[in-house]
C-alpha cells in the first residue's frame, strides 16, 4: 500500500484491501481468543484464591463461549479449498409441491438472510421469479463475507419441508421439496473456454416492483449454455451490460465447478451432482408436524428446534458437513 502507483488500479487495490481486512480479522479474531482464555485462567485463580463458588457460573459461562469461538475458528482452518474464501452465490428453485414449494423456497430465502445477517455478512438479491400464489418459483441471493462459500457449498441439495399446510383448507400434512444451488462469486477471471455459438442469451424485464426502471425496459439477462443446459440469471444491476456481465460471471463459475466435480466423480467413481428435486434426493429434512425436527441425511446431525434453525441457526448443519468431508478426504489420502 505504500507504493506510489498503489492507487492506480482500483480494482486491483480493493482486491488487496479486502485481502488486508481479512487478514486483520483473522488476527484480531485469535488476538480476542487469547485474551478470553488468559481471563477464564484469572477468573480461576480468584475463585482459588477467594474460595468464592459464586465465581462458578461466570467461570462455566466463559468457558463455553470460547470453547465455541475455538471451534469456529477451527473449523474455519478446513475451508482451504481454492475459493472457500470467497463470496457465495445461492439459488433456491421450487420442486414438487406447487405453491406449498414456493412458499418453502420464500422461508429457505430468508434463513440463509438471517445466518447471514448474524454473521456480519452482507446480502443482495440478484434474480428471482415470484410464485403464482406465494412465495418464489426461483431466486438468486449473493452473500458477502469471507469464507461465506467455504461455509455455505454445505447446503447444497435438495431440503424437503413436512408441515401442516397453510394453503390447504383440509389442514393435511404436505411435503415440499426446494433445491438450493451454491457457487463461489469468482471475481478473478476463470480460465475457462465458453465458444459463443454455445451460448443462447435471452433478456426480458426485471421482475421488481417500483422504480423508473424497473419494468420497463428488458435489462436482466438469461444466459443458456446449450451443450450443458446451464442457466444462470441476473436482474440485480442497472444496466443490460452490467447483467451480462455478471451473468456471464456466473456462468464461468458453474462451469469451473461442474468440470472439476466431473474429474473428481471419474477418480472416485461417485457423482455428487444434483439429482430430481423430489422424493428420496433430499440432502436435509425439515419436519414441523407431527414433531419438530431437522436432520442432515449426510451427516446424521439433528436439531429440534427446528424454528430456530429456520431464523438461521444453521451452524450446526454447517459445522458438521464441514468435519465430514474433512474426515472422508483423511481416509481416502
Amino acid at each position: 500500500m505504500e507504493e506510489p502507483n498503489f492507487w492506480d488500479s482500483q480494482e486491483k487495490s480493493q482486491a488487496y484491501m479486502k485481502e488486508l481486512k481479512n487478514l486483520k480479522d483473522i488476527v484480531s479474531e485469535y488476538n480476542g481468543l487469547k485474551q478470553q482464555y488468559d481471563d477464564i485462567l484469572t477468573l480461576l485463580e480468584m475463585g482459588y484464591e477467594e474460595e468464592d463458588p459464586d465465581l462458578i457460573p461466570e467461570i462455566e459461562q466463559e468457558l463455553e463461549q470460547f470453547i465455541d469461538a475455538l471451534e469456529e475458528l477451527r473449523l474455519n482452518t478446513l475451508l482451504s479449498d481454492e475459493y472457500d474464501k470467497d463470496n457465495a452465490i445461492l439459488t433456491l428453485h421450487a420442486g414438487a409441491g406447487g405453491t406449498e414449494s414456493c412458499d418453502w423456497a420464500s422461508m429457505l430465502y430468508r434463513m440463509y438472510q438471517r445466518w447471514a445477517d448474524k454473521k456480519g455478512y452482507t446480502t443482495e438479491l440478484l434474480d428471482f421469479l415470484d410464485g403464482e400464489e406465494a412465495g418464489y418459483k426461483s431466486v438468486t441471493l449473493q452473500i458477502n463475507g469471507l469464507n461465506a462459500y467455504g461455509h455455505l457449498k454445505s447446503e447444497r441439495g435438495v431440503h424437503r419441508l413436512v408441515r401442516i399446510s397453510p394453503f390447504n383448507a383440509a389442514g393435511k400434512r404436505q411435503t415440499s421439496f426446494v433445491s438450493c444451488d451454491v457457487m463461489p462469486d469468482i471475481e478473478e477471471d476463470i480460465d475457462i473456454e465458453i465458444n459463443d455459438d454455445d451460448l443462447r442469451i435471452d433478456t426480458y424485464r426485471s421482475s421488481g416492483a417500483g422504480g423508473q426502471h424497473v419494468n420497463k425496459t428488458s435489462s436482466a439477462i438469461r444466459i443458456t449454455h446449450i451443450p450443458t443446459g446451464t442457466v444462470v440469471q441476473c436482474q440485480n444491476e442497472r444496466s443490460q451490460f452490467q447483467n451480462k456481465d455478471k451473468a456471464m460471471q456466473m456462468l464461468k463459475a458453474k462451469l469451473y465447478l461442474k468440470k472439476k466435480e466431473e474429474n473428481a466423480a471419474k477418480e472416485s467413481g461417485i457423482r455428487g451432482e444434483i439429482r430430481d428435486i423430489n422424493f428420496g434426493n433430499q440432502i436435509r429434512s425439515y419436519v414441523l408436524q407431527p414433531y419438530t425436527m431437522v436432520k442432515d441425511h449426510r451427516t446424521n446431525t439433528d436439531v429440534s428446534n427446528a424454528l430456530g434453525v429456520l431464523d438461521g441457526n444453521i451452524d450446526p448443519f454447517i459445522n458438521a458437513y464441514l468435519k465430514w468431508i474433512h474426515s472422508s478426504s483423511d481416509e481416502e489420502s
